[in-house]
């Protein structure tokens, strides 16, 4: 009888157990034994070694272990209906708001085109699984093996229903699941043609970092450290209405670590509302009285947007007397060493026509959208930027944070206003006048991301429509330029093709189209490892540079599914040049910089960074914009995207449709994909606007 109990406890101590009731219920049980509990104790019969356990325990115990569980499990029961009953309320409220996508600048024609052909998909996805639906119920069990020895009469074609529905089943195989195997298969072959270049990448990564390359030169680094090497730089600060983050990258450029007799700073201002030139044109008159070589420009014609803005700014009379430019968008905070770090690179090195350092973001862990932006940018610029850097000497001007030599601008026409990505324009043209370029992965600089899916969706459609439109029109001169064959080849199929084209019509048409098609054709089959193991093998490729978000990687690979809409949509507005391939919008930004980062950057007095935060606005502008100041402000909302929505109900019912079949990775891929549609649909990710 005692081996019964030998699970209880090996060593016999004595004492009373005493349980101390926590206030708190999560808390663990405190166990206080009496002051012999070391005394040693011989088992005399079959129940003391159940009554004087090893650890003292008893039922009394066990009972009140079972109730906190117990207790635990209700409190997350409690606060998952909490969820639930929140997400429902704020589902209400949206529905409700009835703001859509359709208020957004994006051309209503190729919109309605758009959404009219996924509401075609999906009306007859429902009517397919309604169809389905009825022929299950009827016992007609046909799944994609069965259909290889299918016969129309095993039906037993006695109603109208049964006729109809082997007719369908001999239609589909003939004629619509041939060409829709064809584009599956087309698009598998992109996708691991796709994958293999990722693939390639990572290597090359991590050949980098096992080598442990570097674009660094000592004898440049001494000469700077002995003050030898401090060469004339402009530093450009194009901004359009970014009252939030003005403050902050005006103070963090102003106290760059460099002669003050050797920069200047341009405060390049595009705002057309009258307030925010007050603000901005008052924080630069500060910087100025406490010795900055900092001027303000404000142009009264807004032409060629950023592009315009830069070029405009180079046409100034002392520009010909500095040597390189360095660029800052509004919401980047260089450190004060960010000039002694990338300007070094420079010398001795005539061919050399960028260098660009990478973004580090303030936001990143603020919700979950920005926590899945910084997986993709963090891989964007440690594989992929560094290693074209580093094997190549190109890559794609990322816009900012990044220093040019200006007679390399000038020697390939300087800024143009052709397209919305003038950044990589620029960097195409003076790769095919043979200018090198150096990206620095230990260099720094801070930025904020998009915290909402607004703001997110609209730079995500500028930055996918923008290279079809520079593909386009550069296609020509890269054909005739003088470079080597295989530079040209990588920038028309690896640069534009595999990278901007092929990557977001796959993506969408594969997983999105192709994929819920499937279930109601299951003649066209997509095998398991397309759906599942490929998709999740590259997204661990992708979220190896920012190994802290590995508990966001399923997250992150529905969520880049659900992304290839808006790229899918932005990838061919910009290479049929739709109407809108040329929209705009500057990226919304928040304010997160705080005064003890400034402080923190720059080791000087914070009361220089933030200083009068609100300015006297009297006396610096007219009546007019007092009056101004005085209306209310717009309100912000979420927003309601029918385009996701639609997606989302046509895999939902795909998944449905696969349940029947008994398809398990495909029913849970569609049933995820979905619910991610749905949340994105209905603008439940990102920042929340009560």
């Amino acid at each position: 009888m005692a081996s019964l109990f030998d699970w209880w406890g090996k060593e016999s101590q004595r004492g009373t157990p005493v349980i101390v009731k926590m206030e708190n219920p999560n808390w663990s049980i405190s166990e206080i034994s009496s002051l012999d509990d070391d005394e040693d104790i011989s088992v005399g019969d079959e129940f003391a070694g159940a009554r004087k356990g090893g650890k003292g325990k008893n039922a009394k115990q066990i009972t009140w272990v079972l109730l906190l569980k117990a207790h635990r499990a209700a409190g997350c029961l409690t606060s998952l209906a909490s969820a639930v009953v929140g997400l429902a309320s704020a589902v209400r409220r949206r529905v409700i708001a009835g703001r859509t996508d359709s208020d957004s600048d994006e051309s209503p024609a190729l919109r309605r085109r758009f959404y009219l052909s996924i509401k075609i998909f999906l009306w007859l996805s429902i009517c397919l699984l309604a169809f389905e639906i009825a022929a299950y119920v009827k016992g007609w069990h046909i799944s994609a093996p069965d259909l290889r020895s299918f016969k129309l009469p095993s039906l037993g074609v006695r109603s109208l229903f049964g006729s109809i529905y082997g007719g369908w089943v001999s239609f589909r195989a003939d004629y619509i699941a041939p060409p829709l195997q064809f584009l599956a298969n087309a698009c598998v072959i992109l996708f691991l043609i796709q994958s293999a270049d990722r693939l390639v990448l990572c290597l090359g990564c991590f050949w980098i970092r096992f080598k442990g390359i570097k674009p660094v030169t000592k004898p440049i680094k001494d000469d700077v450290e002995a003050g030898k090497y401090f060469p004339m730089v402009l530093i450009q600060i194009p901004m359009c209405n970014e009252r939030e983050v003005y403050q902050q990258s005006i103070a963090a450029v102003c106290n760059l670590d460099w002669p003050k007799s050797n920069m200047v700073i341009q405060v390049l201002d595009d705002s057309d509302d009258l307030i925010t030139q007050a603000l901005i044109r008052e924080e630069v008159e500060k910087w100025e009285q406490t010795g900055v070589r900092i001027i303000y420009r404000h142009r009264v014609i807004r032409d060629g947007y950023k592009a315009g803005n830069l070029k405009s700014a180079m046409t100034c009379s002392y520009v010909r007397d500095y040597e390189f430019v360095a660029i800052f968008d509004a919401d980047f905070q260089p450190t004060p060493d960010f000039l002694k770090r990338t300007v070094p690179h420079f010398k001795d090195n005539d061919e050399l026509a960028l260098v660009q350092a990478r973004w580090s973001f303030i936001n990143k862990d603020e919700n979950l959208l920005t926590r899945l932006q910084n997986i993709n940018l963090c891989f964007h610029f440690e594989v992929e930027q560094q290693v074209n850097g580093i094997f190549l000497n190109f890559f794609g001007f990322n816009g900012t944070a990044g220093v040019w030599r200006i007679k390399a601008l000038e020697d390939v026409g300087g800024w143009l206003e052709r397209t919305t990505v003038e950044d990589m324009d620029i960097a195409v043209r003076a790769h095919l006048k043979g200018w090198k370029f150096i990206f620095l992965n230990d260099v720094e600089c801070q930025c904020e991301l998009p915290e909402s899916f607004e703001a997110y969706r609209k730079q995500q459609h500028r930055w996918h429509s923008g290279p079809m439109q520079l593909f386009r029109l550069c296609l020509p001169d890269i054909i005739r330029s003088k470079i080597a064959f295989w530079k040209k080849a990588n920038l028309i199929f690896l640069f534009f093709l595999l990278r901007k084209l092929i990557l977001p019509f796959y993506s969408f048409t594969l997983f999105c189209i192709i994929l819920p098609m499937t279930m109601f054709v299951p003649e066209a089959e997509l095998p398991t490892w397309v759906v599942c193991y490929i998709p999740a093998t590259m997204s661990f490729l992708n979220i190896l540079p920012a190994p802290r978000s590995f508990p966001f990687i399923v997250p992150y690979l529905l969520f880049e599914n659900t992304m290839s809409v808006t790229k899918f949509n932005a990838m061919i507005s910009g290479l049929f040049q739709l109407g809108s391939a040329y929209e705009w919008v500057v990226t919304k930004k928040s304010g997160r910089s705080s005064e003890g980062d400034l402080a923190a950057l720059s080791g000087k007095d914070p009361k220089l960074h933030r200083a009068n935060s609100v300015p006297d606005l009297d006396s610096i502008i007219t009546n007019e914009v007092a009056t101004k100041l005085k209306k209310q402000p717009k309100k912000k909302h979420n927003r309601i995207y029918r385009k996701e929505l639609a997606l989302a109900f046509l895999l939902l019912t795909a998944a449905a449709r696969s349940l029947l079949s008994a398809q398990g990775v495909h029913f849970y891929f569609l049933l995820f994909q979905g619910i991610s549609f749905l949340l994105v649909g209905l603008d439940l990710i990102g920042e929340q606007v009560e």
